[in-house]
């Protein structure tokens, strides 16, 4: 039996749809038995976690330190929690990346990162070189196997189950040499980025943060995410964390519409898990036109105008 605990990500007693995508991954492995383990100061997270399919327990860490998750306070409870696995599984995400290291220095082993497919229960591919390359990894089976997920590779389980919940005590000591201070956000904040169905992008070739706001416009028109390319958050016309590609967040949307963007190697490593890829420059030559499944050619600041007039905006 491969006891597998995932990582639950969640905001205001909602589990991200990243954990979806990771117990997804979870449940291939063979003779899995999977949990789910949520660290909040209430039960609202650990309640939404116990309908993913496939999970028989979630494990419910309520202590007051969690109200805001801060990696170095939960990394020992995680390491404690891990004692009874044989795999611990967390989203390749901001979050997942944040803590799970962490744990796995607690522990003393290494961490396998970017899952994106599972050859058997320590066997693993995951992607090197932004991407191009995919590499076969045999983790040694007599130690505990820590891993991030690929959540670009993985459908999400559905919210069909019915797991027991049960509360866990943690005996570690919590650190506090790291606190929380504040949450801050864009004013025109949406879907996040990393777990929404379609995402709109922008690049340098909107000129400025004002005319960024164009982008803005279209995403909440479409109920979409926005997104930007490395050259835009350079210019400053989008936060750090809206950007797309092989430094920024992998996506893998239904719809993904890149405006303005070129398509740089680095850009298409984070979008080519996309169902459906639209395309707005006025170069007609721009590399994102070779994986395109739409193209318009022609100046973004009549185009988009015209789009959102047909969307009925």
């Amino acid at each position: 039996m491969n006891k597998i605990l995932v990582i639950a990500e969640h905001m205001a007693g909602v589990v991200n749809t990243s954990t979806h995508k990771s117990v997804a991954c979870a449940l291939l492995i063979p003779d899995a038995e999977v949990d789910v383990a949520v660290l909040a100061a209430d039960d609202k997270a650990a309640m939404h976690a116990a309908k993913l399919a496939g999970v028989k327990s979630v494990i419910n860490v309520t202590r007051n330190e969690f109200t805001e998750f801060v990696a170095s306070t939960a990394a020992p409870a995680i390491a404690e929690l891990a004692a009874n696995y044989t795999h611990v599984f967390a989203p390749s995400t901001t979050f997942g990346k944040d803590v799970l290291p962490r744990v796995a220095a607690l522990l003393g082993v290494g961490q396998l990162s970017d899952i994106m497919i599972v050859n058997g229960s320590h066997s693993f591919v995951r992607p090197i070189y932004a991407g191009n390359a995919l590499v076969h990894i045999d983790a040694d089976p007599a130690k505990k196997l820590l891993a991030t997920v690929r959540i670009a590779s993985f459908q999400p389980v559905t919210e069909t189950g019915d797991a027991t919940i049960e509360t866990a005590n943690i005996t570690a000591s919590l650190p506090t040499h790291t606190r929380f201070v504040e949450r801050s956000s864009a004013d025109n904040a949406g879907p996040d980025l990393q777990s929404a169905t379609r995402v709109v992008s922008g690049g340098r070739a909107l000129g400025s943060a004002e005319n960024f706001q164009l982008i803005y416009k279209l995403a909440k028109q479409l109920g979409a995410a926005v997104g930007a390319s490395r050259a835009a958050v350079d210019a400053g016309y989008a936060a750090n964390d809206l950007q797309v590609g092989q430094t920024g967040k992998i996506i893998a949307p239904d719809l993904y519409i890149a405006v303005g963007i070129s398509g740089a190697i680095q850009h298409l490593t984070g979008i080519k898990d996309a169902r459906t890829i639209v395309a707005i420059n006025k170069d007609s030559e721009a590399p994102i036109f070779e994986v395109a499944d739409i193209g318009l050619v022609g100046d973004l600041f009549t185009l988009l105008p015209e789009l959102q007039k047909q969307l009925g905006g």
